[in-house]
């Protein structure tokens, strides 16, 4: 007997032999054991997920010698003529190369002919969205009320492109793609048939590639047999389809979440130096992205991933080190990654670029958490709050006004140059907060040096500042401190922030002494500047929100305003009063 691919050895010859589309066969079994059969059924769904094959197993089970009924026997004649191809009342048409108008009039003008020996005359079209526009009204009288002995099943992978008039008339089911689980759990039964040795790792990888179609993981089991032999490993899988393994994946997004550039590049380099696929390597990390951001969202419920223990136990790790929005925002500049891969001529720079984006995106804040954030520093330092006014015209909306003088950005500096600081460590503290940019630095306000041993730098942060805490405990702002302190020649293998008071033998660094100007030796104003002590800042005051409508020059020219633009690299659409 001659030689048969192993899709079409192993293709699904009764309902309860295919995988993954339960929802269809159950439908279908149902409708023939109780007699409500309709003239005419769309399959669609993506490729190698069944169609044609359940097209096949409807029509045996309709004409079977006993039928109709699902449980036809395996010797009934009419059944094996159906699945050698060799049956004249079950007619198989391309719609690719039969898309004519002339094709289907010929199919309309046999049609009302009585089969010749089955029960039904059934006409399998697949790929009908092929058909052409007077093809498919041609068809269109028949399609609506067809001679009682004819059936009519369509398969497409386009459903949309058919016409809605041919929808109408059609019972449609829409075949799923084949979960990652349920493709291992065919290829295991498969590989153990042809007595050949799969690595679990292999067939998770060849699950992976298939993206759902059962018939191209069967496909390429075949291939890899013919390169390998009886003994298949997840290596000769990865190398001989460009896939990226699980492990690589996961070390590429561990590197993007902890914010480390270098090492996420250089493993970059390393794949495609293997000869890496690029686009499959964007979408691995999209799959494995959604997956932390659903894991997140979940609270580590599995139950909604297709993952493998390994996989589980990365996630539960990195779900640690950002959020689900985190999660979403390293999404959009994947999704967008592979969006413009279709069309770009330097595929690495373009992944490179987003490998980039993606670490900034992990650790970026949101607007609004941004204006929160600079709300809750203005309260503490006696700066001017956000405020809400109506504007004067009676239609128009309330818009938020923030106020920015130039006296209130200096007085915000000063409070935050006097956190605590322990004795004989300011230098330190503030060559620390030195490092960190305007923003961050605001989370430290109200923060202290709490140790430096054994390699961990502890910062403490005293009771009432667990938000400004955790706005801190960002990997890219742990990862500057720590490259400070290795500028300073002290080795850090970790900074911990730590919820604790302060204590009771640290001091408040000496407030900064007023500029005077000088005056002449042993004069009176001298000795009364040597005498007096250092007057005790006072609080600032509380700045009134100004009156009247908003200034748009004033406000697109405020500093605080480009500062943002310059963060954010957006642009002001519209200033509305």
């Amino acid at each position: 007997m001659s030689y048969q691919v192993i899709a079409r050895k192993y293709r699904p010859q009764r309902f309860s032999e295919v995988v993954g589309q339960e929802h269809v066969t159950q439908t279908l079994s149902n409708a023939i054991a109780s007699g409500r059969i309709a003239h005419a059924y769309l399959f669609s769904g993506p490729r190698g997920t069944g169609k044609t094959t359940i097209a096949r197993i409807f029509a045996k089970c309709l004409n079977a010698t006993d039928g109709p009924t699902v449980d036809f026997k395996d010797d009934d004649e009419r059944c094996i003529e159906i699945t050698q191809g060799r049956a004249l009342d079950v007619l198989e048409i391309d719609g690719a190369s039969n898309n004519g108008v002339e094709q289907v009039r010929e199919l309309r003008d046999t049609a009302p002919y009585a089969p010749a020996s089955c029960r039904f005359k059934i006409y399998i079209i697949d790929e009908v969205h092929m058909l052409s526009t007077a093809a498919f009204n041609a068809l269109l009288k028949t399609l609506e009320e067809p001679p009682a002995h004819v059936k009519f099943i369509f398969a497409t992978t386009e459903p949309e492109k058919v016409l809605p008039t041919i929808l109408s008339r059609c019972q449609r089911f829409d075949l799923r793609r084949i979960s990652v689980a349920k493709i291992v759990e065919h290829l295991t039964h498969i590989a153990k048939q042809e007595k050949v040795t799969v690595e679990p790792a292999a067939l998770q990888a060849i699950a992976r590639g298939a993206d759902g179609g059962m018939r191209d993981a069967e496909s390429t089991l075949d291939q890899l047999i013919s390169f390998c032999g009886g003994k298949i490993t997840e290596g000769d899988v990865l190398s001989m389809f460009g896939l990226t393994s699980q492990a690589q994946v996961i070390s590429l997004a561990a590197a993007i979440l902890k914010g480390e550039a270098e090492p996420a590049l250089r493993e970059l380099n390393e794949l495609t130096s293997g000869g890496k696929e690029l686009r499959r390597l964007v979408g691995d990390l999209l799959n494995h992205f959604r997956n932390l951001m659903v894991f997140q969202v979940s609270k580590g419920d599995v139950a909604l991933l297709e993952i493998s223990e390994a996989e589980q136990s990365a996630l539960a790790e990195q779900a640690k080190l950002a959020d689900a929005a985190a999660a979403s925002r390293i999404l959009e500049v994947f999704a967008e990654c592979e969006y413009q891969l279709r069309g770009a001529a330097s595929r690495k720079i373009l992944v490179e670029m987003s490998i980039m984006k993606a670490i900034e995106a992990a650790s970026a804040m949101s607007l609004n958490d941004v204006l929160d954030h600079l709300q809750q520093l203005r309260a503490e330092g006696g700066t001017a709050p956000v405020s809400v006014t109506n504007s004067p015209a009676p239609k128009q909306a309330a818009k938020a006004k923030l106020e920015k003088p130039a006296v209130a950005k200096q007085e915000a500096t000063a409070q935050l140059s006097t956190a605590p600081v322990p004795t004989g460590g300011p230098a330190l503290w503030a060559e620390l907060l030195g490092c960190l940019g305007p923003f961050v630095k605001g989370n430290f306000a109200e923060a202290h040096l709490d140790s430096v041993e054994s390699g961990v730098l502890s910062i403490g942060f005293p009771p009432g500042q667990e938000n400004a805490m955790e706005l801190a405990n960002n990997p890219k702002t742990l990862k500057a401190l720590k490259a400070k302190m290795a500028e300073l020649g002290q080795d850090v293998r970790l900074v911990r922030l730590v919820a604790a008071s302060t204590p009771a033998n640290w001091t408040a660094p000496a407030p900064t002494p007023v500029v005077q100007e000088e005056a002449p030796a042993g004069s009176s104003e001298t000795h009364a500047a040597e005498q007096t002590p250092p007057e005790t800042p006072k609080q600032p005051k509380q700045l009134k929100p100004p009156e009247g409508p908003l200034d748009i020059n004033e406000f697109k020219n405020d500093p605080l305003i480009k500062k943002a633009l310059e963060v954010f690299k957006g642009q002001i659409v519209d200033v509305r009063t």
